[in-house]
């Protein structure tokens, strides 16, 4: 079974959280390494701009070392400082996702990358499972994760004051 076995197209929130809260913990060990991403659709206002924003995946160093946003950039990939991210423009400004966003985006490499880790994995009791979490280091944000696979998992994106989760799925990359 793979996560896009299980999600299809797209899923309500409802439905996305009765698969999410389906699925077995997975242990800050298991997601150590580079994992490529993909977002999963679920009506949310964030859906489309990880793929405007050319996003790869996550890279989980260690425990203590995340890169929680890594990106496709034109000379290969990169790591993207959270703290630099509008948030709350991209879930408001859906006329932002286009061409031209993405070469704003790209163009602004130089700006927003960033060599040092921000954000860590803890393992955080979430709807009622203890499993592994990524919190970032600058926003109020936590990525609770459920395995789907020793390779795939399911990510819920956790944001203070936002009222609907957003969904994403990670494939280790081999």
């Amino acid at each position: 079974m793979t996560v896009h076995d299980l999600w299809g197209e797209s899923k309500t929130t409802e439905e996305a959280l009765v698969i999410y809260d389906g699925l077995p913990a997975v242990t800050t060990d298991e997601m150590i390494g580079s994992w490529k991403g993909s977002e999963l659709p679920s009506g949310h206002a964030l859906d489309g701009v990880l793929g405007v924003a050319r996003w790869y995946g996550k890279n989980f160093r260690s425990a203590d070392a995340v890169d929680p946003l890594v990106h496709q950039g034109f000379g290969g990939k990169f790591a993207v400082n959270p703290a630099l991210m509008p948030l709350g423009l991209a879930m408001h400004a859906p006329f932002l996702r286009n061409g031209l966003t993405t070469t704003l985006f790209l163009l602004s490499q130089p700006l927003i990358s960033t060599a040092k880790p921000k954000a860590r994995l803890r393992m955080i009791e979430f709807r009622g499972v203890v499993s592994a979490t990524m919190i970032y280091d600058a926003k109020p944000i936590n990525d609770h994760f459920r395995k789907v696979s020793d390779n795939e998992v399911i990510g819920l994106m956790d944001v203070r004051n936002m009222d609907q989760p957003y969904f994403f799925a990670l494939k280790r990359d081999v």
